[in-house]
């Protein structure tokens, strides 16, 4: 018979592990915090004695603590993390908690698409495809069935990589730009910027996400690199996905969209550079993966 203080031990032992669980289904690291501590508080006061997977037994009570945390957002029509000034929680960069937090599988893209799904589609998917939690199990938490659990996992795959590109081999091309271009805006490289952009290249952005001294239009290979410099920061909270099927740029830090830098390209250097804010626009946007 185990004690209370070697289930203590065994639970910090997982903590780790249970804390990732619950920061995919949540999306917040001070929200995956509590559901963990939530968890804690309801084993310890659980008939353990007969548990052979306390992992298991474990992941299952943060799961459905942070499935009843995800359900009282969605009440309260709520995001989490909710800041009022919008320049400043765009310009976080992601934080190594979140770092620590995120599984092999799972990268930083996935987590901005995961935020488009429904709860429950979410909750399937994650326990599911990134945990390896049985359908039983997880319609139970979800109070489905198991194989309503199925068909929701199935339909979060089906909007991760809805509508595939229609030209392949140039969405591929275009990738390799996109994140050619996010990686130097985020080291503010001037040199490898020159090389990506076009001489006439034209940066347009939403007035909501800038400071009233930032033009919205501005032109010129030399002016828009330079510029980078200023928002290097912005773009350690970008990840690249498709953007209604085109290559793009999410800034979303903590997996949670703030703006899209939707980038036209030509002859393989970017033309234009549009940063969207406006809360419809975003709202209305298609996102996935790119396969």
């Amino acid at each position: 018979m185990r004690s209370i203080e070697e289930l203590a031990q065994r639970f910090d032992s997982d903590r780790r592990h249970l804390k990732s669980v619950a920061f995919h289904v949540l999306g917040s690291v001070s929200d995956a915090e509590d559901a963990v501590q939530s968890a804690w508080l309801k084993a310890s006061r659980a008939d353990h004695h007969t548990v052979d997977n306390l992992t298991g037994w474990f992941t299952t009570i943060t799961a459905r603590e942070a499935v009843e945390v995800l359900r009282a957002r969605t009440r309260r029509a709520e995001q989490p993390l909710a800041d009022p000034d919008q320049l400043e929680r765009i310009a976080a960069a992601p934080g190594a908690d979140e770092d620590a937090l995120l599984t092999e599988s799972v990268s930083r893209a996935l987590l901005v698409v995961l935020d488009r799904l429904s709860p429950t589609q979410r909750v399937a998917f994650v326990l599911h495809d990134v945990f390896a939690m049985p359908f039983d199990t997880i319609g139970e938490l979800l109070n489905r069935s198991p194989q309503a659990a199925k068909k929701l996992a199935s339909r979060a795959r089906g909007r991760l990589h809805a509508g595939g590109a229609v030209e392949p081999n140039r969405t591929a091309e275009h990738l390799k730009i996109v994140e050619a271009f996010l990686a130097a805006s985020r080291g503010g490289d001037i040199a490898a910027l020159l090389d990506l952009l076009a001489p006439d290249v034209v940066r347009r952005v939403d007035r909501v996400l800038v400071a009233d001294d930032v033009p919205t239009e501005r032109r010129g290979a030399t002016e828009v690199a330079e510029e980078t410099r200023r928002f290097a920061l912005r773009a350690r909270a970008g990840v690249v996905v498709l953007v209604n099927g085109v290559p793009g740029v999410a800034i979303a830090p903590s997996g949670h969209l703030e703006a899209l830098v939707q980038i036209g390209i030509e002859d393989g250097r970017i033309h234009t550079i549009d940063i969207v804010g406006d809360a419809d626009r975003l709202k209305g946007a298609v996102l996935t993966l790119p396969q």
